[in-house]
């Protein structure tokens, strides 16, 4: 299973999974929260997107959705991975990121493998509780975790990168693969050097493993 935006994760996964006759379900935006006109945005961008994956190499692909008030990610105790990639700050802005760790946790199976890159913040930089800038404390999605159950594995740094400062003036989004250069009401701070950012390069992610303990 896994949390995706545009498919370009479904795009490595699902031949993966296809190859080795596993299924993957990708939990897309909620069509049933909003109003109308969101509700109708989220329907067309999932037809669109299931069209674009009806494809014998991509297997047999199943839907399920995640938002504040989306049922169960997938049957109870069934799924082997969960995989979320750089979802966390989103939900916290909504203040349902606990709801993520427990929906992961009741849909895998006893030893069960939960997934997680995120943007990184510093352990010096004070976190926002609504992740505004998009970056979050490792510390803090490894409590989360184990809040709702999770035993903690290991961390890999190969998502890692020591030029991020994570203090931009457009948050995460001042940096590729974004690269804004103005903020919701087209200001852009003196002096700004759009050049310096792109340099930088993709934001520092934690990459982190948890298990749902075995039984």
């Amino acid at each position: 299973m896994t949390k995706w935006c545009g498919g370009w994760y479904t795009n490595v996964i699902a031949p993966y999974l296809a190859s080795g006759g596993g299924t993957l379900v990708a939990a897309y935006f909620d069509p049933n929260i909003g109003d109308e006109d969101r509700r109708a945005r989220i329907a067309e961008r999932l037809a669109e997107f299931q069209a674009n994956y009806d494809d014998p190499k991509f297997g047999t692909i199943e839907y399920s959705a995640f938002s504040s008030e989306s049922g169960p990610l997938t049957e109870v105790g069934t799924a082997d991975v969960v995989l979320t990639f750089r979802n966390l700050h989103n939900w916290m802005s909504g203040g349902y990121t606990e709801k993520f760790f427990t929906d992961a946790y009741t849909a895998l199976k006893p030893g069960g493998v939960l997934g997680v890159v995120e943007h990184r913040l510093p352990s010096t930089a004070t976190q926002d509780p609504t992740a505004s800038s998009g970056y979050v404390h490792e510390d803090y999605v490894k409590s989360l975790a184990e809040a709702a159950g999770f035993e903690f594995v290991e961390a890999s740094e190969i998502n890692a990168n020591p030029a991020d400062t994570a203090d931009h003036p457009f948050g995460v989004w001042t940096l590729p693969p974004v690269n804004a250069t103005q903020d919701r009401e087209g200001n852009t701070p003196d002096g700004f050097d759009a050049a310096a950012y792109a340099e930088i390069g993709e934001s520092d992610r934690m990459t982190l493993k948890f298990v749902k303990p075995a039984e």
